[in-house]
């Protein structure tokens, strides 16, 4: 019998090494990280974040992805969603013969031209239990290449609905990955969770917590983020802690602190075991990317471009962190700067606006910030760089020669 899961690959990397290479490689990143991260070109100087693009979860659900077209080239391969969170990428599995299935904003994901003998590929972000046993079901092929570092989550919210523990998840409720974290509270009868945005979502939390009043408006609020059932009375008496991975590190740990002094008002230190349970579960890469970000907002940097997908939630947080020391650009692909015009395209920090601004760069001596979210190949990094020493009128290749 054909075996239908797979979670490690196919032992194929060789065989795919060159296809990666050419489809995502950068010699320009290669050069610069080779120079201190630095390049100079007359009076414009480019800078590197340490850690940037790809992570580790994201090469191996690309890798995965690859290794999956050439192990079944006869056969029908789906992918439930975008694999990550960057259009060049998913565009590159959709000319390889991936359909891409899409998921309307309010409903599920349509699987009527999945069959058994096809071959679906799960996201980096994972899927919901719902979606995974309705594709068991089908028994279609499974390539799952859910990361590590998300799976690690689901096992925390497990652990908090097992033990009778409501899941608050730091996160944006609609994100692939925290509807299939809230998901896994349902492998236990009674499992329950909520999903707070923010700071201040997570005020209104406390504030019931504390006083247990307005709870009717606290259902009301959360009616999309919280278990069908959910009752702030019953469900927030004892909570357990979690994050979508790809949250500010900082605002997470700020939420847990709150959530626990919110705990300790209304119960005591004596009782606070048991009702509040607290893990980071930031994932180590994207932690790096934002510290990485830091250290270099500490030095001489007048502006900072952010590049990755506009619904990358990890591109946007390092945006934010940066937009808060120095202007900033988030821009989904190099295209987003035309040297020619002087121009540059970028969704403006902490909206959904798309806006141009002319002559970014500004006069005189510029030192230009770089970095870039997980799901960033570097190969969109290094067009990126050439085209800031482009506005210039300024050649990175001969820097480089």
């Amino acid at each position: 019998m054909e075996q239908s899961y797979f979670r490690k690959g196919f032992g194929l990397k060789d065989a795919i090494q060159g296809a990666l290479s050419g489809d995502y490689h950068s010699a320009v990143v290669d050069e610069i990280r080779a120079r201190g991260y630095r390049v100079s070109v007359g009076d414009l100087t480019v800078r590197l974040a340490q850690e940037f693009g790809f992570c580790y979860g994201v090469d191996r659900a690309v890798e995965y992805a690859y290794e999956t077209r050439t192990k079944f080239p006869d056969r029908r391969i789906h992918l439930v969603g975008q694999i990550i969170h960057n259009p060049h990428v998913n565009a590159k599995l959709a000319a390889m013969g991936i359909e891409i299935l899409a998921r309307p904003a309010e409903g599920e994901f349509d699987f009527g031209r999945v069959t058994a003998a096809d071959v679906v590929l799960l996201p980096a972000f994972g899927v919901t239990r719902a979606d995974f046993d309705r594709l068991r079901a089908l028994g279609a092929v499974l390539v799952d290449t859910t990361c590590g570092s998300v799976l690690n989550v689901w096992k925390r919210v497990e652990s908090y609905a097992r033990d009778g523990f409501t899941a608050i998840i730091h996160g944006k409720y609609q994100h692939e990955e925290t509807r299939a974290t809230a998901s896994q509270v349902t492998k236990y009868a009674g499992g329950r969770y909520l999903v707070v945005r923010d700071m201040a979502e997570t005020r209104l939390v406390c504030e019931f917590i504390e006083r247990e009043t307005g709870g009717d408006e606290l259902r009301e609020r959360f009616r999309a983020a919280a278990s069908p059932d959910f009752d702030p009375r019953r469900d927030l008496a004892r909570v357990g802690i979690a994050n979508q991975t790809t949250m500010l590190s900082s605002e997470s740990l700020a939420i847990a602190a709150e959530l626990r002094r919110a705990m300790v008002s209304r119960h005591g230190v004596a009782a606070l075991a048991e009702h509040f349970r607290s893990f980071d579960t930031i994932c180590s890469a994207t932690q790096d990317r934002q510290d990485a970000v830091l250290r270099l907002l500490q030095d001489s940097v007048d502006v900072m471009v952010v590049i990755g997908g506009y619904n990358s939630s990890n591109t946007s947080h390092l945006a934010e962190l940066c937009a808060e020391k120095r202007p900033t650009y988030h821009i989904e692909d190099p295209q987003g700067i035309d040297p020619v015009a002087g121009t540059i395209r970028h969704r403006v920090v902490g909206t959904t606006a798309e806006a141009v601004v002319r002559d970014w760069l500004g006069a005189g001596p510029r030192i230009v910030g770089v970095t870039a979210g997980a799901s960033t190949p570097n190969n969109k990094v290094g067009e990126t760089i050439e085209r800031i020493f482009g506005t210039r009128g300024l050649s990175l290749a001969e820097a480089l020669a």
